[in-house]
């Protein structure tokens, strides 16, 4: 599934497409804005991420959890990746999830919600990236 969200087959809000990596909104976010960023090349674990992609892809990572907070004015980001257990989709990918002060996530149990429509999906998508685009780092 995510192999063809990066190679544009598979609908997905898109955030930013670049040669690091792809990343698009979660559908099924644990708070709207919930980012998941995949490296390119298809990849199951961290552990098969080339050393000389690291850099890249985890770059890519660290500004999207910036574009979060602030294009979303969240309190912070929780950024978070499973390997093989718990990984629903054999692929590569960091959450970002953008918290709040009392937004309820506590531990591990991730309460999940929906976007209202393709419009509020859409918005939070141009939101994030508005803010990643102001800060290229």
């Amino acid at each position: 599934m995510f192999c063809g969200i990066v190679a544009g087959e598979v609908r997905a809000f898109r955030v930013t497409d670049e040669p690091d990596g792809v990343a698009f909104l979660d559908t099924r976010p644990v708070f709207k804005g919930h980012v998941l960023v995949v490296p390119r090349a298809h990849l199951v674990t961290l552990a098969d991420l080339p050393p000389e992609s690291i850099t890249g892809y985890f770059g890519l990572v660290r500004r999207l959890a910036v574009a979060v907070e602030s294009g979303l004015g969240a309190g912070g980001t929780f950024v978070a990746m499973n390997n093989r257990v718990s990984q629903s989709v054999p692929h590569l990918h960091t959450h970002v999830v953008p918290r709040t002060k009392g937004d309820g996530l506590r531990g591990f149990f991730w309460p999940r919600t929906r976007y209202a429509d393709d419009p509020d999906a859409t918005s939070y998508a141009e939101r994030i990236r508005s803010a990643l685009a102001a800060d290229p780092a």
